[in-house]
């Protein structure tokens, strides 16, 4: 029996997991291990990487629903066959930042929740946990599935530029969300929420200045701005079809995705 831990994560995936292998399982050094996550309607497989001779690391894959899934854990070596050595079961959750997520998604032009992280503001929260909450929160917004129609200024598209209001850009900029900053821009609407004043006469642009967010303002305002290197701990779509695959540098993990 093979060791899972953590035995669960939030359904955009993304968290690192532990594998503790058997001892009869620690093998030479030419076994490669995968493994083989399957859901009631998609399957993923993943590649690992040796911490020690004893456990194994992954990057749990984003998953479609909240449940629990069965794992096998493979072992390839060159000219046999592939082996399920163990099994597993995993849980993919809801949790707390998917729900912000969806949240946020779903108040884009809605001003009272909008006040509302404002108000959150006020409390400052520490650095590491601005930090935790940037990557969670983008990595779950990543993973929600938008609506064609979505925009980061909300649905009413018939709201002139010219009206001050408080956008989702004021509120990652405000907090110094990179990750999710970045996000938004990508999105339609990211780009004009750049100039678009709050009631105080505050743009992103502005507040990021004052507030001094130079890595933020620099993403904001140079044509060429690149992503952020904190992206980098999340893992990238370097395949997309019928099924996906995804690459995640900090490990050099590799996730594959298709229909079960």
């Amino acid at each position: 029996v093979m060791k899972l831990n953590p035995q669960q994560a939030p359904l955009y995936g993304d968290s690192v997991i532990t594998v503790q292998l058997t001892e009869e399982d620690k093998v030479e050094d030419d076994v490669v291990f995968y493994l083989v996550f399957t859901g009631s309607t998609v399957q993923h497989c993943t590649s690992t990487r040796k911490i020690n001779p004893g456990s194994l690391e992954t990057i749990s894959p984003g998953h479609d629903c909240c449940e629990t899934v069965k794992v096998a854990l493979c072992a390839s070596r060159e000219g046999h066959p592939v082996l399920v050595v163990a099994e597993d079961s995993f849980q993919f959750v809801q949790d707390e930042a998917y729900d912000a997520a969806q949240f946020l998604a779903t108040c884009a032009g809605n001003q009272q929740a909008l006040n509302f992280t404002r108000f959150l503001d006020r409390s400052r929260p520490p650095a590491a946990d601005v930090d935790f909450l940037d990557e969670k929160v983008a990595l779950a917004f990543r993973h929600l599935k938008l609506p064609a129609e979505w925009n980061v200024l909300g649905a009413d598209q018939s709201l002139t530029e010219n009206i001050p209001r408080e956008t989702l850009m004021h509120f990652a900029v405000r907090l110094g969300l990179l990750r999710l900053t970045w996000f938004l821009l990508q999105q339609p609407g990211g780009r004009g929420a750049l100039s678009i004043h709050n009631n105080e006469g505050a743009t992103p642009v502005s507040l990021a200045l004052e507030r001094g967010y130079q890595k933020l303002h620099q993403l904001l305002t140079e044509e060429e701005a690149r992503e952020p290197d904190s992206w980098s701990t999340l893992s990238h779509i370097v395949h997309s079809g019928d099924y996906s695959v995804k690459h995640h540098r900090g490990l050099d993990v590799y996730m594959l995705t298709a229909e079960a």
